[in-house]
């Protein structure tokens, strides 16, 4: 029913008469750059697709980001901003965008990478809306105007949060209370985002812990605080003293609360929320990444009438990414750490993925070269034929791998010596 509405919608825009909501299209395989009259903030309505809700970290910080960018524009949340919720990876979000550009949003965010085939999909049924797919690789290779990618330099915290793991490390083992530098890490999937995440993070324990060494467990979730905290107490139980994740409930940093209360020696570093509410001792800090900034940037271009970045990503530079509050058991000196890590990663003289700092095994694909001691030389960054291969785009100058440059989505898939994948 709704297809047929806007089918005969199109048909009565051809007879002069006007309309206000989304049109469906049937949008050529390449669309021309958009230009468009400036929007007054009253003029703009958006929606913002969620995989789930308040209840999970990373979406919270995405309605807070959006909500925040709003504010500051100027624009009235509660009248032009359309939240869906609990909305899976399938069908239901082409539906759900669907519905959200029939209601009249002429820019629709969704907030999760299994969103995105859908949401290029809408995008090629309704050329006059824009669909701005928050985590993302294919807005450029389709060819849509009204597709966009945007993404944060989430590896900029992880790497300033692995610091502060790897001072709580040093510490305890300069005390002898801990002699293996063993860090675990739970993951949500073996995608490039989270492989990009979790190195950056030992990367950053390794910068104060030179021989420290990482698990990593995956839940094939995003979302799970059971599986979570399962897979965060099946890495203490192997002897992890820190456990980083890449998932987005409590789960893991309850359950490393829970095992500190029972004796055990181990210490948690979140990810999108501070955890300091369920974890008040065994916290350290979390990554995090502030939506708004990208949210704010992404709407004032489209409120002006101005072309938005196919790719777009930010970092800690434009205030996108930072950690959250050092929790009460953080070694002495952490925040002069901290602070240096910042100030080097914005000055350019830190490189997360600086080459000299790890080694890989050579790469039977062809996807990267390394020299004799395993230091990669150069890499590819993008796949361009869908086989999980990066095959194009030289990834490595001036002897660093530089993420989020050929697109805005993570492309780190390097697997560094020193970390282990346990299923």
């Amino acid at each position: 029913m709704k297809k047929f509405l806007a089918t005969l919608l199109a048909l009565t825009m051809v007879l002069g008469l006007a309309a206000c909501g989304g049109k469906k299209t049937e949008a050529p395989a390449e669309t021309p750059e958009k230009t468009e009259e400036p929007s007054a903030a009253s003029d703009v309505k958006i929606g913002l697709i969620c995989v789930h809700d308040v209840n999970s970290g990373y979406d919270a910080a995405h309605i807070e980001g959006l909500t925040a960018a709003c504010e500051e524009l100027g624009i009235d949340v509660n009248s032009q901003v359309v939240f869906k919720y609990n909305i899976p990876e399938d069908e239901t979000c082409y539906d759900t965008a669907v519905d959200l550009a029939e209601e009249g949003c002429t820019i629709i965010f969704s907030d999760s990478y299994g969103h995105q085939s859908h949401m290029q999909q809408a995008a090629s049924d309704y050329a006059d809306v824009t669909f701005v797919s928050c985590t993302g690789d294919t807005a450029a290779p389709s060819g849509l105007a009204n597709f966009k990618n945007i993404f944060p330099y989430t590896y900029e915290s992880r790497y300033v949060s692995g610091v502060v793991a790897g001072m709580k490390l040093k510490e305890l083992m300069d005390a002898g209370t801990v002699t293996d530098p063993y860090v675990g890490y739970v993951g949500a999937f073996p995608y490039a985002e989270v492989v990009c995440g979790y190195t950056a993070f030992l990367l950053g324990i390794q910068s104060v812990v030179a021989d420290a060494h990482m698990d990593v467990t995956y839940t094939n979730s995003w979302y799970d605080p059971v599986a979570e905290g399962e897979a965060a107490n099946a890495l203490m139980s192997k002897g992890c003293v820190i456990i980083g994740q890449h998932a987005d409930s409590t789960g893991a940093p309850s359950a490393v609360q829970a095992a500190q209360d029972a004796g055990t020696v181990a210490y948690s570093v979140g990810y999108n929320i501070d955890m300091l509410s369920v974890a008040p001792k065994a916290a350290l800090t979390s990554a995090q990444n502030n939506w708004s900034v990208l949210y704010k940037a992404t709407l004032e271009k489209f409120m002006a009438g101005e072309e938005i970045p196919t790719d777009y990503a930010a970092g800690y530079a434009d205030s996108a990414v930072m950690i959250s509050a050092l929790g009460e058991s953080c070694a002495a000196g952490t925040k002069e750490a901290v602070d240096a890590a910042w100030s080097g990663i914005k000055d350019g003289s830190l490189k997360v993925f600086d080459t000299s700092k790890f080694t890989c095994q050579s790469a039977e694909n062809g996807s990267y070269q390394v020299d004799a001691d395993g230091h990669v030389t150069s890499a590819f960054g993008l796949d361009t034929n869908g086989d999980f291969v990066a095959d194009s785009g030289e990834a490595i100058v001036d002897g660093a791998f530089q993420e989020s440059v050929l697109r805005s989505a993570p492309y780190f898939g390097l697997h560094i010596n020193g970390i282990t994948e346990l299923n």
